[in-house]
């Protein structure tokens, strides 16, 4: 099979044939389950999933700079379609998955841009009831058609093999809320912990780590931004001994998200007395700061090929 994106001429209706799984996504009060048991089929689907640090391999810096301008245009576009804050993470999710197993060199940055449009619209589809069309996508300095878009959405689906049905922390929020919360939880804890998340989005890359752990260090930093490291296992040990075997990484998760949280404090501070963000710093949360660290991908990667021809409905209208 052709996996280049001049191979990949598809119809709209194709694209869009993602299949949902229901039973996944059921609520507490409509289930039977337990609480317990509805976390667990979904940890045991993200286990199935593959999250995981991989230490041998890095992204350069040019490519921890595009996929910042990525999340930026995410995250801004997500506002102005009004998409649920999983939608932006489910996309960025597919947007990492994606970059674990093709490579883009340097020279089609634009391809980027793309990618951020397919990767957006699929999870659109998967978590919208409103998807908009392809052409209302903003493209800014870009100009892409449609069916470029959608070859670039079925490039996406076959490298991720159709599975698109990814956990996100949001979905293991309403469980841990409650648990860590000794009392009803302030009205702001959502916006904090949501804040927290995306900060993180910035940073790391989100296959390195599993939505459940990022859920509940979140949660105890919104919480509590001073526990130590026992006092985080016994919050965890508090509501299941199964996270006692996942203690080093949720620690490790909290610790990062305090710190950046702290970082990103003092920055505010010291933007609102002296001058205005930079356009990357900006996000479409609280100005969420756009500071680059080392993320990990596999280094052995199908490389990504356009054709000149389709190159050219991809590059800066001006070119």
């Amino acid at each position: 099979m052709d996996h280049s994106l001049s191979g990949l001429l598809c119809q709209e209706n194709r694209a869009e044939a993602v299949v949902v799984d229901e039973d996944l996504y059921v609520q507490f009060e409509d289930s039977n389950a337990s609480e317990d048991e509805y976390v667990d089929v979904l940890t045991e689907k993200e286990i199935g999933l593959g999250f995981g640090r991989d230490e041998s391999s890095v992204l350069s810096d040019w490519i921890k700079t595009a996929r910042l301008y990525a999340i930026n245009w995410i995250l801004k576009t997500r506002a102005t379609f009004g998409f649920r804050f999983q939608t932006a993470y489910l996309s960025v999710t597919y947007f990492d998955r994606f970059l674990s197993r093709r490579f883009i060199d340097s020279e089609r940055c634009w391809a980027f841009r793309l990618l951020s449009v397919a990767c957006l619209s699929l999870a659109a589809k998967m978590e919208e009831c409103d998807v908009p069309a392809l052409s209302e996508f903003p493209s800014q300095d870009y100009n892409f058609e449609s069916k470029v878009i959608q070859r670039m959405e079925l490039l996406v689906l076959c490298t991720l093999d159709w599975n698109m049905n990814f956990t996100t922390p949001f979905a293991f929020l309403p469980y841990f809320i409650p648990k860590f919360s000794n009392q009803s939880p302030p009205a702001h804890i959502w916006s904090n912990i949501m804040q927290l998340i995306f900060t993180l989005m910035t940073e790391v890359n989100l296959m390195d780590h599993r939505p459940s752990v990022i859920a509940a260090a979140a949660t105890l930093v919104a919480i509590d931004p001073h526990l130590t490291r026992k006092a985080v296992e016994l919050k965890m040990s508090s509501v299941s001994q199964y996270w006692i075997h996942e203690i080093e990484n949720i620690y490790a998760s909290y610790d990062l998200i305090q710190r950046l949280h702290m970082e990103k404090t003092e920055r505010d501070k010291m933007m609102q007395s002296s001058s205005p963000p930079s356009p990357v710093g900006s996000m479409a949360i609280n100005k969420l700061e756009a500071s680059v660290v080392s993320s990990a991908v596999t280094s052995k990667r199908r490389r990504l090929t356009f054709t000149d021809h389709e190159e050219s409905r991809g590059t800066h209208d001006g070119s």
